[in-house]
């Protein structure tokens, strides 16, 4: 199955029972409703799936309980310390069935760039799949620039950037530089739909856990030119996707879910469940946004090309 690098990419938040084990049948269900809202591929693993706190082997037994269920892009997010790691991760992604990988830089040690270079080709170099690098130097502390990324797009597979340093000027470069030779998809949700107007290709989307249709219909709707209803749902949405923009952004989204009827609240430690005031402040936009939730255009039947 051929990855588009286009549309909306759900970075999905991993479900845990009540003792920190999977909890397949939840993430089943949340995958459900995403499909049903249009989404255009997965990824498994990310950083709001808590990627720190999950081992490989639960990446593969996730993927492969996805892979037996539903027939769209799955993609294994790697975020390694090592070139090593990282490799023997890309390749039993590939070995078990999925169809592309998202790549972060090193982590916890802070490459230089050609260190960093370096990482992308080694890893890009041990598996045939599709590659979307992760460009975050606000929490990861390096920065794909435009000279380092013309060097990876040399490579066939390294194909795309998920694009979040929350500049937006950042499409453009990117676009002036490598015209259609790179796929540019916004990572931060407060901003996509900017993004998405100035030429961005897809969405690896946050809040999209919580509220599939909705962001779907953003990323279709200015596409589509239909600017006024795509800024109608986003000025709705926005005190909603700034809950994306928080260290404790699992803990919001997952409420989020429980809210919307699509996850829990379970997360893994050192992550805990958001407590007193904190907690009170993300119900109270949410349930101010779920009260005046908008109804929505027929956005499913919008082709993008």
């Amino acid at each position: 199955m051929t990855v588009a690098w286009k549309g909306v990419y759900p970075a999905i938040t991993t479900k845990f029972n009540a003792d920190e084990t999977l909890d397949i049948p939840a993430f089943l269900k949340n995958i459900e409703a995403q499909i049903a809202a249009g989404i255009d591929g997965i990824i498994i693993g990310g950083s709001l799936g808590e990627s720190s706190t999950i081992s490989h082997a639960e990446r593969i037994e996730i993927l492969k309980a996805c892979l037996d269920t539903f027939e769209i892009p799955f993609l294994i997010n790697i975020a390694e310390g090592s070139t090593r790691q990282a490799i023997e991760l890309a390749q039993k992604a590939e070995e078990n069935g999925a169809h592309g990988l998202m790549l972060l830089p090193p982590m916890m040690y802070k490459s230089t760039d050609q260190e960093t270079v370096d990482f992308f080709k080694d890893v890009a170099q041990s598996t045939s799949l599709p590659i979307l690098m992760y460009n975050n130097p606000v929490d990861y502390k390096i920065e794909l620039t435009i000279p380092m990324i013309e060097q990876m797009l040399k490579l066939d597979n390294i194909q795309a950037i998920k694009e979040s340093t929350r500049d937006t000027s950042n499409v453009t470069r990117m676009r002036n530089a490598f015209g259609d030779d790179i796929k540019i998809l916004c990572g931060v949700d407060t901003i996509a739909a900017e993004e998405i107007a100035l030429g961005a290709d897809g969405w690896v989307a946050g809040l999209v856990a919580a509220f599939p249709a909705e962001t779907v219909a953003i990323y279709r709707l200015v596409k589509a030119g239909r600017m006024e209803e795509a800024l109608a749902i986003h000025r709705w949405f926005l005190p909603i996707l700034e809950l994306d923009i928080n260290p404790q952004l699992v803990q919001n989204i997952k409420l989020a879910e429980v809210k919307t009827g699509l996850g829990t609240e379970h997360v893994r430690r050192p992550r805990q469940p958001l407590q007193g005031a904190e907690r009170q402040r993300v119900i109270n936009i949410l349930e101010e946004g779920l009260a005046k939730r908008p109804e929505l255009p027929d956005y499913l039947d919008i082709q993008v090309n």
